[in-house]
């Protein structure tokens, strides 16, 4: 559920490796950015800019080469389960990132998943593919069986919640994606983040929007 860009945006052959690496061990931010700044010894690392676009490229396929391993799962405290998601576009359209936290019903942060989305992409798909993002990772690493899934977007809210027809061009394959992955959760819910909520997805869809801007490599 998590392999396809958006239809709208395209990414660089050098984010195209990022998010490779990303799905490599299941979106997790931190361990993806360590991986990469590991097999860049000498170079920088993903964000250094002292990297050149080729030295990063080498350094990618060899760790795709290498295998990647996903983190250890964390165990929940419960079957309940809060879903923070947020989407990040740089322009809107331009290039935009997708985050989720996974988060128990004790407030344990249990996943920080992020992935670029696409170099000319709008908000509220970047929105989209976030809450296909984390709605994934959660059914495929636990048994949700209640959801409250916080999110600011309306357009989505409007789609998925309220059963309204997608506004957004080119989002059908993820608003189909994310109604089936929600109807395996016997209790979900929505609420609705005002942009002056916290929401620690957001951070997570900034660094998807930083690699969707890598250009040419």
């Amino acid at each position: 559920m998590t392999d396809d860009l958006p239809p709208a945006g395209h990414l660089s052959p050098l984010a195209t490796l990022v998010d490779e690496v990303l799905a490599g061990v299941g979106y997790e931010v931190a361990a993806a950015i360590d991986a990469i700044d590991d097999a860049a010894p000498g170079h920088g690392g993903l964000f250094d800019p002292a990297i050149t676009p080729a030295e990063l490229r080498r350094a990618l396929e060899r760790l795709l080469a290498s295998g990647l391993t996903r983190p250890p799962v964390p165990e929940p405290t419960s079957d309940t389960f809060v879903l923070y998601v947020d989407g990040s576009s740089r322009g809107n359209p331009g290039p935009a990132g997708a985050g989720a936290v996974i988060v128990d019903a004790s407030g344990d942060q249990l996943a920080r998943l992020g992935r670029p989305v696409g170099s000319r992409t709008g908000n509220n798909t970047a929105e989209y593919v976030a809450l296909q993002l984390g709605l994934s990772e959660l059914l495929a690493r636990y048994e949700p069986r209640r959801l409250d899934v916080r999110i600011d977007s309306m357009t989505v809210i409007r789609d998925v919640w309220g059963g309204e027809d997608p506004t957004e061009p080119g989002v059908e394959t993820y608003s189909e994606a994310v109604t089936a992955a929600l109807s395996s959760i016997p209790d979900h819910q929505y609420t609705h983040l005002a942009d002056s909520d916290p929401n620690p997805a957001d951070a997570l869809a900034t660094v998807g929007a930083d690699i969707a801007a890598f250009g040419p490599g």
